[in-house]
């Protein structure tokens, strides 16, 4: 059986063979591009049609249809600190930012966190005259902590 792991290695060949972006496969799941693309890299199960129409685009077999659908292990990066240089500059950014991220979502909500599990991401182009930036918006549910 197909590992999530090389169902997205297909996936991310196939994407390069045949020219599509994740935009476009993204589309053809029916699905935002953001939750697309971490299920095809194997962080989501994908539904039977979901699967079919991701394998279907790519030119890909009902081996990779199948492992799409599998329970993923998340936020498997294969180390504790990420050495891509742009997840690293994210992990970076949590390592300079995440203390104040958390103050003020207890200084707002309450003792609580902010869900991981119900969550919306978006990443978009910001034109600037100094260069393009990248913009990324986290939505996650608050989760008060009970006791």
């Amino acid at each position: 059986m197909m590992t999530k792991q090389e169902a997205a290695d297909a996936v991310r060949s196939a994407l390069i063979e045949r020219g599509v972006t994740w935009a476009q496969l993204a589309e053809a799941v029916g699905r935002p591009v953001v939750w697309s693309t971490a299920a095809l890299l194997g962080q989501h199960p994908m539904g039977a049609v979901e699967a079919e129409a991701a394998a279907s685009a790519l030119g890909l077999g009902q081996d990779v249809v199948k492992a799409l659908q599998l329970q993923p292990t998340r936020g498997a990066l294969g180390a504790a600190v990420p050495t891509d240089p742009t997840m690293y500059r994210l992990y970076e950014a949590l390592q300079v930012y995440g203390p104040t991220l958390k103050e003020l979502i207890h200084e707002e909500f309450g003792d609580g966190i902010m869900s991981a599990i119900n969550f919306r991401m978006d990443i978009k182009r910001v034109p600037d005259p100094e260069g393009d930036r990248v913009e990324i918006g986290l939505n996650g549910k608050f989760l008060p902590y009970q006791w």
